[in-house]
């Protein structure tokens, strides 16, 4: 008999202990060896607000200290040029934040502004047009996988330094949207509306496409970046082959270093390949700072005070520095689940597989013993992703492409730490822009690919949901 699509990827023994006699419900009636461990030997026993600001378990005390003169670089403001501090000056001309740490706060999840906040801080919000059929926008979708807006360009930044004004300031306001349950339960939910105002550059282009990005955890980081390729495309299944409806699909985008197209992993629509190009993006798009990869300030052909303004050298982010950021963002640890053994979590855990949410957040991998820091290799590791793309319905739609990724696809976002998130943010806001404020809000927002395992959610009772809960806050 053909086990049903929500367990076709538990491994056979797992299976064989996980279906009921009387139902084809998966059961699980303890944690599996190691479950708790969703960081391989990287993994933390850190709970508390620092929870998602540890180094790898398993690095040395020398590589204590890379990692800590990282977080340095990381932590810390840049300066506006020129300043004494030569090693951190260059800030802007424009930018969102002075500090990586101002939108990853503590390593962890941004939110959307609130009412009457200046600035979005750690909320982004990306811009691009519809591409024509001319050479440069084949290039740019080649390169960037968007075509920016001609005057903001890919990414409006709201700060900018004295003598040069900010590109707008962006505001969120919501409206209901209610869902009830089978057994009568109501939520609202809440569906943002994206505003951008005091526009400093003149009108955007009319068919201008905006989308809202939180800032998202750091943990894992470099244990996502060791997952062989093969294996991320082993679950691939862009033809539905299997007929259970997940048509998980690879980003393939554009490696400034390498000079080619490769598969993207990282990023809310899996646009960057790795965590390098992941930070030089952010330095330059974020803080406004140049590298020797992007080594031209971000700012358009309309910005003239933008680009006649003073920089911090060239580049101002060393090699070294970069280097050492680039450690840190790989060794941010994961924190070990809790509770794994708990009646009520096991029963979430086979509430969780009954309704197919492991076909796109996949609770395991392996790393690969390349990976590029030795920590990292042969590592068993449990994300709860496949970091691949899925249709995500109409309801979480932004209408803009990145490469491959289409205006309903969103990569699947890992799940591991997210119980820890109030404690590490103060909030428990989730999806790309925050829009969710709790866990079931988020689930509820699924649609797409994902709509027939929220339709199972939305008949289950307030027990099954509370331990579907005490599962997700368990990772």
């Amino acid at each position: 008999m053909l086990a049903p699509p929500a367990l076709r990827r538990l491994s056979p023994l797992l299976l064989a202990l996980s279906l009921s006699a009387c139902d084809d419900a998966p059961r699980f009636t303890q944690a599996e060896p190691g479950e708790q461990l969703s960081g391989g030997a990287a993994t933390v026993g850190q709970f508390d607000h620092n929870a998602f600001s540890m180094p790898s378990a398993n690095l040395t005390p020398s590589r204590r200290l890379d990692f800590s003169v990282g977080n340095s670089f990381f932590r810390n403001p840049w300066v506006i040029a020129p300043a004494t501090t030569t090693a951190r000056d260059g800030l802007g001309p424009l930018f969102n934040t002075n500090a990586c740490q101002n939108c990853h706060v503590k390593d962890g999840r941004g939110h959307p502004p609130a009412p009457g906040a200046n600035n979005s801080v750690s909320m982004l919000v990306r811009l691009s047009i519809p591409a024509d059929a001319s050479a440069a926008h084949a290039q740019q979708l080649e390169r960037l996988g968007v075509v920016p807006e001609p005057v903001y360009g890919g990414q409006l930044q709201d700060v900018s330094i004295p003598g040069v004004e900010p590109e707008g300031k962006v505001r969120v306001s919501y409206d209901s949207v209610p869902v009830t349950f089978a057994d009568g339960t109501t939520v609202e939910l809440r569906k943002p509306r994206l505003e951008i105002t005091r526009l400093g550059y003149g009108p955007m282009h009319p068919d201008t496409l905006f989308s809202a990005r939180v800032a998202p955890p750091m943990i894992g980081l470099g244990l996502l970046e060791a997952i062989p390729e093969s294996a991320i495309l082993a679950n691939a299944d862009p033809d539905d082959r299997d007929g259970d409806g997940i048509r998980g699909r690879a980003n393939q985008v554009w490696d400034d270093v390498a000079g080619k197209t490769v598969l993207g992993r990282f990023g809310w629509k899996a646009g960057q390949p790795n965590l390098n190009q992941q930070n030089f993006h952010a330095f330059s798009g974020d803080m406004g700072l140049t590298t020797t990869s992007l080594p031209k300030d971000d700012c358009t052909a309309a910005q003239t005070a933008c680009k006649a303004a003073v920089n911090g050298g060239e580049p101002e982010v060393s090699d070294n520095i970069l280097s050492l950021v680039l450690f840190y963002t790989r060794n941010l640890a994961v924190p070990a689940r809790r509770e794994v053994g708990a009646a009520q979590v096991l029963d979430g855990k086979g509430l969780f597989h009954q309704a197919g949410c492991q076909s796109c957040h996949t609770p395991s991998f392996t790393t690969a013993a390349s990976a590029a820091e030795p920590e990292l290799a042969n590592q068993v590791i449990r994300p709860y992703s496949d970091l691949l793309l899925h249709d995500m319905g109409e309801g979480l739609a932004d209408g803009r492409t990145e490469f491959q990724a289409g205006g309903r696809d969103w990569r699947t976002p890992p799940l591991w730490g997210i119980g820890l998130t109030e404690a590490v943010s103060g909030h428990t806001q989730f999806l790309h822009d925050g829009r969710a404020r709790n866990l079931l809000e988020a689930i509820l927002w699924h649609g797409g690919e994902a709509e027939a395992a929220k339709q199972k959610v939305l008949n289950y009772n307030a027990e099954q949901r509370t331990a579907l809960l005490a599962f997700l806050n368990s990772l």
